[in-house]
């Protein structure tokens, strides 16, 4: 087994705290994916697991054992960077086979471990061509090689997709969940991309702050955020936040009205807000939609082809982001009016905590 277990972990770089008292359970052969912005403690967390960052407080156990006071070789892990790290002046077979020949590995099973991932990355017909002979995307899939022959208890990735353009991110994320299908071994992958971290995941972590906002499945953190920073960077476009003026209770509960005079009805219990607090709306584009409700304006049409992304300006100068169909005929300027799905809407109070009673 391979669990990993963070215990109250911290981190400090002289008077800067990049980890908080961080504790994290991650199961045997889950894809965890650590997101959050830039300067968030994401990439230290990761490379204090690996052994690259000294703790400044707490333990890490993995399958059982713990591992922060042994040596990086010998904690049963294996790195990928975002920079793939490989030795120019050695082929791709060299370079998969280093690390197990430091570590006294028969030839006749390293021939067999590159055999075999060289087989599962379709990269056979790289063996012997040097990295500057490759792309970026052949470079990296070797990169994962190398880590894939040491056969570690857990992968860790680094931002391995960043320098790829989009299109081979995309099938590069494709082959990462099909990767883990196969080797069924714990991996953590470090990202501050939203959309690989929703496609790739098992269960995302949420970090900010050197602290963890939110830990769940892809789409519990995407319909059910704790907090209004993640449910800001989840999701593209992002949610839309929207201050509410005034509070009443309807068949127990709540209905807000927004600054230009309307009214949501929303699922949020009554029962779970304060009289008189500070809260604000939060609302995705795909459940705003044209119809009798806020009066706005066409400020920007993004048109991504399946779907049309729509800037609208309220009354109040705030701007409201929603979705129409691809081939929607509208131009900047037009006046619209949105209708708002009230069950799908979101409350935050004054502390940006989500309430859903």
């Amino acid at each position: 087994m391979a669990d990993l277990s963070l215990r109250h972990v911290s981190k400090r770089f002289g008077p800067v705290e990049v980890i908080r008292d961080l504790s994290l359970e991650i199961p045997s052969g889950e894809f965890a994916v650590f997101l959050g912005p830039s300067g968030c403690g994401k990439s230290t967390l990761l490379r204090m697991i690996a052994g690259l960052e000294a703790l400044g407080g707490g333990e890490i156990h993995l399958g059982g054992a713990r591992i922060d006071t042994i040596a990086p070789g010998d904690r049963g892990v294996a790195m990928v960077f975002q920079h793939y790290a490989l030795y120019p002046h050695m082929t791709v077979r060299q370079n998969m086979a280093f690390g197990l020949r430091n570590i006294g590995t028969p030839q006749s099973e390293i021939d067999r471990k590159i055999a075999d991932a060289a087989e599962m990355l379709e990269i056979g017909e790289l063996l012997e061509r040097k990295p500057g002979q490759l792309s970026g995307g052949q470079r990296q899939r070797v990169a994962i090689g190398r880590a894939i022959v040491k056969q570690p208890r857990a992968f860790l990735f680094d931002e391995p997709l960043s320098n790829l353009d989009a299109a081979l991110r995309s099938r590069t994320r494709i082959e990462l969940a099909r990767l883990h299908q196969r080797v069924q071994s714990t991996m953590i992958f470090v990202t501050h991309d939203q959309v690989e971290a929703m496609t790739m995941a098992t269960r995302i972590v949420v970090m900010n702050q050197g602290r963890i906002e939110q830990v769940g499945t892809p789409m519990e953190i995407y319909q059910h955020p704790r907090t209004r920073f993640v449910a800001g960077f989840i999701g593209a476009p992002a949610m839309n936040f929207l201050p509410v003026t005034s509070l009443r209770e309807e068949a127990g509960r709540a209905v807000v009205t927004l600054p230009d005079g309307s009214t949501v009805a929303t699922a949020v219990p009554a029962a779970a807000l304060r009289p008189g607090a500070a809260l604000t709306l939060g609302v995705r584009a795909e459940h705003i939609h044209p119809g009798a409700g806020t009066p706005a304006r066409v400020d920007v049409i993004e048109r991504l082809g399946e779907r049309t992304l729509v800037h609208a300006n309220l009354a109040d100068g705030s701007t409201i982001v929603y979705d129409e169909p691809g081939d929607v005929v509208l131009s900047v300027g037009e006046a619209v009016h949105l209708a708002i799905e009230g069950a799908a809407t979101h409350l935050f109070d004054a502390d940006g905590m989500a309430l859903y009673g």
